[in-house]
């Protein structure tokens, strides 16, 4: 028979507890070095001696290294400290923290004089034990149906929802080490990447897989579970070895919204089993479960965790929640509507937060996106509704990934033509007052590090330049040899640089080809026929906010453009497009490739 699974230990206890157990045994990895209990003791004691001496309660902290994150969360909390979570570092997160905490700690940007515990050679320390009612975190809502909350947390409620996740799951996950696509700034990766494992003994890898071949890899080393998003799951590439994945991986876990049935078939057909999904909130925690069935994979009902009590509220079919995961004990009626299938299990239906009133007409968002969907030209679609000056009607904005036949039709007649059809299949089911006004044509929706997509992505994508700032140096377009000479400004705001690549923007190279293609168009008279690219060459990377000098040359019998990217540094890339020769387009007509603003 198995030997019994040790009982977790108690959040309240934890600091203590932790103290007590062998020196020796992992927390987890950085970097590919074990660090053991010695080691974040020592680091948990430098964070509480650190923050001992600090006036003031509350502390926002952001640190990417889950294992010192976690030391300084558990330090901060023995120094009596509330601990503000924020998703990122971004300015507008920085500026709002900073109406609500005392100071910051970890990663911030150097303006807010972010604290950093030093090396630390610990003492003899008592570990208190916390109270329950211990005011431990604010998190923030994800931000995916509006402007983010902040949310109390108390130690009983992440407590309560630690001793849930063994209880469903700790079978599954004993003995294995603990890997994450996702950040534990959001309590989802918060409680299985760093309170969850520490909790049960389970050792984590300290960095977030950023990368579909580092996550093969890390998953075939030996006995794990994945922590991950949907959008992660469902753009693992099938190309990539995921053999030892699928011999090593005992759970795979999935949260931040609905995974769809094929991307679930998907994922449990490449990692050798499929996706317990998690669905709750920061404000509810985990709320229900379920893993799809391979035989049954059109089942979506949800089964509700232990100690979760749930009912429909009867007027409009709302979900509510009652469980020792919220801050009282009163019901929480949730914007999710639900349906009741089998005994104990509910169906989600749809939200009912996403009305918006336009010139006093009440607007579904939800309706937009689901009759875009509706055509064959959509495969993911956002609307939200922008902010508009004094005086204006507010319009609505569309986001939208094209299926194939919608980026053939993109390709082929531009982004103008695909507009006018997707109007004309809203014409029938939405009020004119409500058809977006703004479209943005994406190749996938961006995602953060939980692996959501926000409204202040989406949004910022509507604010984000797409082309440089450009000054025309030479211009020689007379003769057989026409020839440009522009110097280029490339702004660090750039809407590419996005997740190209995080920490180090670089200018991708399709980007730097469609400039070319954009201002030849501009100032030459080129054919309206793109027909191939030749001699791509990229030699060093295009910076943000450094000058490079971009030079075309067009010639005319061979209908052939080629271009080069310059610097002081020298040249940073090059190649040759080749046109149809058959049709002449004037200067500035449409460019015929996918980069459409």
């Amino acid at each position: 028979m198995p030997e019994p699974r040790s009982p977790i230990l108690a959040l309240a206890s934890l600091a203590h507890a932790l103290s007590t157990r062998p020196a020796a045994m992992p927390v987890g990895w950085r970097d590919g070095t074990v660090r053991d209990h010695v080691h974040f003791i020592a680091r948990m004691d430098a964070w509480a001696s650190l923050l001992e001496g600090q006036a003031g309660r509350h502390f926002a902290l952001y640190l990417d290294d889950s294992i010192e994150f976690g030391a300084a969360l558990l330090g901060a909390w023995q120094a009596g400290k509330t601990i503000w979570l924020t998703a990122d570092t971004l300015p507008a997160s920085c500026a709002s923290l900073a109406a609500s905490v005392d100071g910051f700690l970890g990663q911030f940007p150097a303006a807010y004089a972010p604290l950093s515990a030093p090396a630390h050679v610990p003492g003899v320390r008592q570990w208190t034990v916390l109270d329950d009612d211990f005011p431990a975190l604010v998190v923030y809502t994800s931000g995916s149906t509006g402007v983010a909350q902040a949310i109390p947390k108390k130690l009983s409620q992440l407590g309560s929802e630690i001793a849930t996740l063994e209880q469903l799951f700790g079978a599954r996950a004993d003995g294995a080490a603990v890997v994450a696509t996702v950040t534990h700034q959001h309590i989802y990766g918060l409680l299985f990447k760093v309170l969850w494992p520490l909790c049960a003994g389970r050792a984590v890898h300290a960095s977030s897989v950023d990368f579909p071949e580092q996550l093969a890899a890390l998953l075939a080393q030996g006995p794990c579970v994945l922590a991950a998003s949907p959008a992660h799951l469902k753009r693992l590439p099938e190309h990539l070895a995921w053999s030892g994945a699928r011999s090593q991986l005992r759970a795979v876990f999935s949260s931040g919204g609905p995974l769809d049935p094929d991307s679930a078939l998907a994922a449990g057909r490449l990692l050798g089993c499929m996706p317990c999904e998690i669905y709750g909130s920061s404000e509810t925690g985990g709320v229900a479960w379920r893993q799809r069935a391979a035989d049954r994979p059109d089942d979506d009902s949800w089964q509700a965790f232990p100690g979760v009590e749930w009912r429909l509220l009867d007027d409009d079919g709302a979900l509510a929640v009652r469980s020792a995961h919220l801050a009282d004990d009163g019901w929480l009626a949730l914007a999710d509507h639900a349906r009741q299938t089998a005994e104990g299990h509910f169906q989600l239906l749809g939200r009912s937060d996403r009305i918006v009133k336009i010139e006093e007409k009440r607007i579904s968002l939800s309706a937009i996106e689901a009759a875009l969907l509706a055509t064959p030209l959509v495969a993911e679609a956002r609307v939200l509704l922008c902010d508009a000056p004094a005086g204006e009607r507010q319009k609505v904005a569309a986001f939208i990934v094209c299926s194939t036949a919608g980026r053939a039709l993109l390709e082929a007649e531009g982004k103008l033509a695909l507009n006018r059809q997707l109007q004309l299949a809203l014409g029938d089911q939405v009020e004119p007052v409500a058809l977006p006004r703004r479209w943005r044509y994406l190749e996938q929706m961006p995602i953060n590090a939980q692996g959501k997509t926000t409204q202040s992505l989406l949004l910022a994508l509507l604010d984000k330049p797409r082309l440089p700032q450009a000054q025309l140096i030479e211009c020689a377009t007379e003769g057989v040899a026409p020839r440009l000479l522009i110097e280029l400004r490339v702004p660090a705001t750039l809407f590419y640089f996005d997740g190209h690549f995080t920490g180090a923007p670089l200018l991708p190279g399709v980007v730097q080809v469609e400039w070319a293609l954009h201002f030849a168009r501009l100032h030459l008279a080129l054919p309206a026929r793109f027909r191939a690219m030749h001699a791509l060459k990229f030699q060093q990377p295009v910076l943000p906010e450094r000058p490079v000098r971009l030079l075309l040359e067009y010639d005319a019998a061979k209908a052939s453009l080629h271009f080069r990217y310059l610097s002081d540094a020298g040249q940073h890339a090059s190649g040759r497009i080749d046109f149809h020769p058959d049709a002449i387009a004037v200067p500035g007509g449409d460019s015929p490739t996918p980069f459409q603003p």
